[in-house]
């Protein structure tokens, strides 16, 4: 059985008090927490093996090689991707979701579209807007409906103009779930490539890019019990051989002469300098805590968790709750505001009650205008939360609506 107060003990950051209250960490969407496991597998690539990956034949260099490579294949074979070749180090999603839309430049003419939603992370819309200002082409919003991506919508708008498809897995707000497959096989009716932001998705579900045949997809390990500063781009492998690199130096270096240079093959053509090993390999040791976990059991613990919480919000009086009614359209993940209280003051007395969560427009500010609001709370869980976190949270939100409305 899934026991997340055994899961717990890997986590000795949970064993606090903040503000002379337990600490109830309610805000893994942003960042989750790295398990001792994880820590441990970091300290020891310090501790036994630390030295520059590629470059050396002496045998710590080459351990360290082979950890990182090692971290490589666990990621493919955790997202079933064809080969390690396809599965490239960055500094997080917003890296890998950057070069993409750098490629794209290339493609990109005056007239062609690119077709993203209502509900991206800016890191999945800005980067395309600036595209989109310099090469001409146009940038075209999928619209929501009911608190989930409107297929309608993306149909009637996906055209022969459209070059570009590139739409989050899970939503950070709203916490949909996005149907990529299908989108995908939509998409490449028209011959656009298709680009998934799975920043939410890879922490909770099964993820498998073959299935879902899209062209790139990438995420970050901090979301997913590893460290910050290191993330997946995914990429099928004719397209990264197209692919130009961003960066130039040590390592991604074939052959160089006074007057040019060639590079070596994907990935490592995309990985310039000394790379974050100790990240790579930190991302490594959370797939193995999340596989010994099992993926399945992790999501319906989660599952449990939001179906248990949006019910009781839902009861609430003075609660607005941003997404579908349903709670298996809230990956992981709930958003609400309460009425006539700013987000920022709720999650201020709440952090006061030793409870953590977000408030803010959560890098999604279009996303915010078209629901009317400027900022919300979020409140997001992940495996080593229990059901009495539920209900401190719960009852810390009551406390806060009587304080706000001098009933307390």
């Amino acid at each position: 059985m899934f026991d997340p107060y055994k899961i717990r003990q890997d986590f000795p950051i949970l064993n606090q008090t903040v503000n002379d209250a337990p600490l109830v960490y309610l805000d893994n969407a942003a960042t989750s927490q790295i398990p001792n496991q994880v820590l441990d597998g970091m300290m020891a690539y310090y501790r036994e093996e630390h030295a520059n990956v590629h470059r050396g034949v002496h045998t710590l260099a080459e351990r360290a090689t082979q950890s990182y490579e090692g971290s490589r294949q666990k990621v493919a074979t955790f997202i079933n991707a064809r080969s390690a070749a396809d599965i490239i180090f960055t500094r997080g999603t917003t890296t890998g979701l950057n070069w993409v839309s750098q490629f794209a430049k290339s493609i990109l003419k005056p007239g062609d579209h690119v077709l993203i939603s209502l509900m991206e992370h800016h890191a999945n819309l800005v980067s395309w807007q600036e595209v989109c200002r310099e090469t001409g082409a146009e940038l075209v919003y999928v619209s929501l409906k009911e608190g989930l991506l409107d297929t309608v919508d993306f149909q009637q708008k996906l055209s022969a103009k459209t070059k570009f498809v590139s739409l989050t897995h899970v939503s950070n707000v709203l916490g949909c779930l996005n149907p990529i497959k299908e989108l995908t096989r939509l998409a490449h009716q028209v011959g656009a490539y298709m680009v998934v932001d799975g920043a939410q998705a890879v922490p909770h579900l099964p993820v498998d890019v073959l299935d879902l045949d899209c062209d790139f997809y990438a995420f970050s390990a901090h979301k997913m019990m590893g460290p910050t500063g290191v993330g997946i781009l995914y990429g099928k492998e004719d397209i990264l051989n197209q692919m130009p690199p961003l960066e130039f130096g040590g390592q991604m270096i074939e052959l160089v002469s006074q007057e040019s240079a060639t590079w070596k093959p994907s990935p490592w053509k995309f990985e310039a300098g000394t790379p974050n090993t100790v990240g790579a390999i930190g991302l490594g040791a959370a797939i193995d805590y999340l596989n010994a976990l099992g993926m399945d059991v992790l999501h319906a613990h989660v599952a449990s968790l939001v179906t248990y919480t949006l019910a009781k919000l839902q009861s609430m009086d003075g609660i607005v709750i941003y997404g579908a009614k349903d709670p298996s359209h809230h990956i992981g993940l709930i958003s609400f505001n309460l009425e006539g209280i700013h987000p920022h003051d709720v999650a201020t007395a709440l952090d006061y009650q030793g409870v953590a969560v977000r408030a803010g427009h959560h890098c999604a500010q279009p996303l915010m205008a078209a629901l009317g609001i400027s900022s919300a709370l979020r409140v997001s869980f992940y495996a080593y939360n229990t059901f009495e976190e539920c209900d401190r949270f719960l009852e810390a939100i009551i406390k806060t609506k009587e304080f706000f409305n001098g009933t307390f």
